[in-house]
């Protein structure tokens, strides 16, 4: 602790630093300092904790506005401004203008140099407000572009598949043992207009955890194998894969279709044999993992594409798989709800269809938001639930993006329940870190009851149904986004019994009562996904990017909302008159779209 007594003519104050020892000999006697700091006065003695200072005539820290920049481990905000001045002095008036002359005297915009300038250093708020604008304006700007160019380029194509209008989705749906909500059936006449058209279909179906999407691609597949094509399902593992194949096979293979599953498994004679099997045109439908990306994964004629969970695919990926047949349709499903107003900006690229009903049978998920004092009720909880024949998940709290103390938080949560809480009953824990096959292995013992609690990392989020799972507790609910609470807790709830989601939470402030809240008074997940952005704004929304697109560096897809709709509109004018952005005046648009986003996404 380095303390160091000050006095002017008002007064004197005592002022103390911990753990900087290096402090001890940068103040002489009888010289002048500037500090600032938040003053205490105890009883008219008045203290500073870990001010700021600046030697009388300088100004590094005092006097002005400065940046406050996210740190990481052992770099003071010193250390950076200074790093970030030699920087913008070594550039001063020097950075290429990325936006044309004509946006910038139109939307009033700064010029690149003077705005990179007073981002970090600006003389008042009001010029830090303008370069902020300016900077968000360019990015949102070019992200539209890319992405109206890219659903130009598709409608450009040549003809895609018109499926046969005489083969009738309700063949199939006639089969089902349930009913279809009216959100499914408006769904499927979108996507059968589409299919029965020429153009390419190229579409994105968002819906809530366990709203049935999967029954959707179960019809959009069959109309295309009555139709003489193949259809190609990838799912991002291999045990959703497998998922996908046994409610795929219940309906399907006594309508005489065939659906086969392709995972990196298998063994290497089962995947030749499948392989020529799916060249001959034997197999109708096959449901994967990336393994339908290789070389060797020829089809005879494909003639959809389905990709589920489409964050944890690029458009790159989706772009390869299509590339398998000549111009098929492709289905885009995602459980990740993204908030109406964002779903055409973001998927500017696709047509969307949301499925906004969940189905009748679907009880909804008690959600309970505690604090840590009633741990014992809440594992006396589990216990009640786990004699009555049911099964629990526990959830770790996501450690800083480290994935080393991930791993030791889900191991030493294990250690506690298996030998002090729960020691009667079999636990089994499940982390990222694990090898595919032996995630796989543990999901299978849990789904077929040999596992009582299953603790885990979020690796469950894009899971599998275990109908006797009905109970979900999660540590440090604080830690996460909502829309991540809601997609963990739609593992829960997919059987006949009572569910239940417990949030573990600590922290009194207000935005985490709010967020608990949420949770626990909705099961919407675009209510949830609309709050999540306004309460933590778009760069943790969306974790993933869920576009294989960079995620955005300074936009706050919330509050930046005006800006975002006027960025589209000029985009679609742009694009109106100069669909290549062939011209001069928009050279320096294409540029800074081919630098930002086509080296990424490869298109």
């Amino acid at each position: 602790m380095q303390k160091l007594l000050v006095r002017d003519e008002t007064g004197s104050c005592m002022i103390t630093w911990f753990n900087q020892s290096y402090l001890k000999n940068k103040f002489q006697v009888g010289e002048t300092y500037k500090f600032y700091g938040k003053i205490t006065n105890n009883f008219g003695k008045i203290t500073m904790n870990s001010p700021v200072f600046d030697e009388k005539d300088k100004k590094f820290n005092t006097g002005k506005i400065i940046p406050l920049y996210p740190l990481t481990y052992q770099l003071s905000q010193n250390v950076l401004r200074r790093i970030m001045e030699s920087g913008l002095a070594e550039v001063e008036e020097r950075l290429n203008e990325t936006l044309p002359d004509y946006l910038l005297e139109e939307y009033d915009l700064q010029g690149i140099n003077e705005a990179i300038r007073q981002i970090h250093f600006p003389n008042e708020f009001e010029d830090f407000n303008k370069a902020r604008k300016r900077l968000v304006f360019e990015e949102l700007l070019s992200t539209q572009l890319a992405l109206l160019e890219l659903k130009n380029s598709y409608l450009n194509e040549e003809k895609g598949i018109q499926f046969d209008q005489n083969v009738k989705m309700s063949d199939v749906i006639n089969q089902l043992p349930f009913q279809l909500t009216k959100a499914q059936i408006r769904v499927l006449e979108e996507i059968d207009n589409n299919m029965e058209a020429e153009k390419p279909m190229n579409r994105l179906l968002q819906g809530d955890v366990g709203s049935g999407k999967t029954v959707v691609a179960i019809c959009a597949a069959y109309k295309a194998v009555k139709c003489g094509y193949q259809a190609a399902i990838m799912a991002p593992t291999a045990i959703l894969a497998t998922q996908h194949l046994e409610n795929f096979q219940k309906i399907l293979e006594e309508l005489g279709i065939k659906c086969e599953l392709l995972i990196s498994g298998i063994s290497k004679k089962k995947k030749e044999e499948l392989l020529e099997r799916l060249e001959n045109g034997e197999i109708d439908i096959l449901i994967g993992t990336h393994a339908m990306i290789e070389e060797n994964v020829i089809f005879k004629n494909l003639g959809l594409v389905v990709t589920d969970e489409q964050h944890r695919f690029g458009v790159k990926q989706r772009t390869k798989i299509a590339q398998k047949g000549r111009n098929p349709d492709v289905l885009v499903m995602t459980a990740t709800p993204i908030p109406r107003t964002l779903a055409l900006i973001l998927y500017g690229d696709l047509d969307i269809s949301i499925i906004d009903e969940l189905p009748p049978n679907r009880k909804k998920v008690e959600t309970f938001a505690v604090h840590k004092n009633m741990t014992q009720r809440v594992n006396g909880f589990i216990a009640k639930q786990i004699q009555e024949g049911r099964q629990a998940y526990i959830v770790c709290p996501l450690v800083e993006e480290n994935e080393e103390l991930d791993l030791k938080s889900v191991e030493k949560l294990y250690e506690t329940y298996q030998k002090e809480i729960f020691s009667q009953y079999k636990l089994e824990y499940i982390h990222g870190k694990m090898r595919p096959k032996e995630k796989d292995d543990i999901m299978e013992r849990f789904k077929s009851g040999e596992i009582d609690i299953l603790i885990s990392t979020t690796v469950i989020e894009v899971g599998v149904d275990v109908p006797n799972a009905n109970i979900m507790v999660i540590e440090n609910a604080e830690r996460f986004g909502l829309a991540q609470l809601h997609q963990l807790r739609g593992r829960v709830g997919r059987g006949d019994y009572q569910s239940y989601c417990v949030l573990k939470y600590e922290g009194k402030s207000e935005t985490v009562r709010e967020r608990m809240k949420v949770m626990c008074n909705t099961n919407d997940g675009f209510v949830i996904s609309e709050k999540d952005l306004e309460l933590r704004g778009s760069g943790d929304f969306f974790g993933t990017m869920q576009h294989g697109l960079p995620e955005f560096k300074i936009a706050n897809l919330f509050e930046d909302m005006p800006i975002l709709k006027s960025a589209q509109s000029v985009a679609m004018k742009i694009l109106q008159e100069d669909p290549k952005l062939e011209t001069e005046k928009n050279g320096l648009l294409k540029e800074l779209i081919r630098d930002k986003f086509m080296k990424r996404i490869e298109i």
